[in-house]
């Protein structure tokens, strides 16, 4: 039977790693990679029985994960976030895979928690992402934020959902806002984009109507709105944000 290395990339994670870690204990190997943990994440990856290197260094989401990844030795790696867990139907069918070995990759359908409820729409579900692939056939862009794997040959469909406990409250999602509007300005001005003030209006409103209209958000009821509404602040950030950040260099206090 291939071995199997699940890859995590950490730094606070002590209310969500043992969950995370528990999911994934069919795998023959986990790595953790730590960007600097003070909340005792690192022992408690420890005591679950992960390899653990800790880089204090934060070179972004995509080099960050390609660390964990060379440092797997499992003929196939599956990715998790340490605010995800994997579903009973999901471990059964990342097994059926890598015994059949059919692809060189597969795709899950990711279910997000926004406030205390899992969205079924907004075009959060179905999320879906690859996560596992062949050790020698797939590696993770190096994107600061939003980084993806890019795997050689065909791609696969799993079966079960990946849980993630994305926005469990609403103080998590004022956080999120803040560090994904931050690194994804960063991201946008390496990239040679503009930004400036009618852009952040304009890609505010439209991550809103896409949210709540194209995506079928207002499915998802009361919550749906506010997600629309979180979506749309987050895109006007990151815009407002790239925008000062060119005009002035810097958009924190002075």
């Amino acid at each position: 039977m291939p071995r199997l290395t699940v890859v995590v990339i950490t730094r606070n994670e002590i209310r969500n790693i043992g969950n995370c870690l528990r999911s994934v204990a069919f795998a023959d190997e986990v790595v953790v990679v730590d960007s600097g943990s003070t909340d005792g994440t690192v022992d408690a990856a420890r005591a679950a029985g992960a390899k653990v290197i800790v880089a204090p260094d934060w070179p972004g989401f995509g080099p960050q994960k390609n660390r964990a990844l060379d440092a797997a030795t499992g003929d196939w790696v599956f990715s998790i976030d340490a605010d995800e867990q994997v579903s009973a139907a999901l471990a059964e069918s990342i097994r059926l895979a890598i015994h059949s070995g059919k692809y060189n990759a597969y795709t899950i359908n990711r279910r997000s928690n926004y406030c205390g409820q899992y969205m079924a729409h907004s075009g959060w579900y179905p999320d879906r992402v690859v996560r596992l692939f062949r050790r020698d056939a797939g590696r993770f862009s190096d994107d600061i934020v939003h980084e993806r794997v890019v795997a050689k040959g065909g791609v696969g469909r799993l079966e079960g959902d990946l849980l993630h406990d994305s926005m469990p409250h609403f103080e998590s999602v004022i956080d999120k806002l803040d560090r994904y509007s931050t690194a994804g300005a960063v991201a946008l001005m390496n990239k040679g984009v503009k930004g400036s003030l009618a852009k952040a209006l304009g890609h505010g409103w439209w991550a809103f109507m896409r949210t709540y209209v194209v995506k079928l958000g207002f499915l998802d009821g009361r919550l749906g709105l506010a997600l629309a509404i979180s979506n749309a602040e987050g895109t006007y950030y990151r815009y407002m944000k790239l925008w000062l950040l060119q005009r002035k260099g810097a958009f924190g206090p002075e």
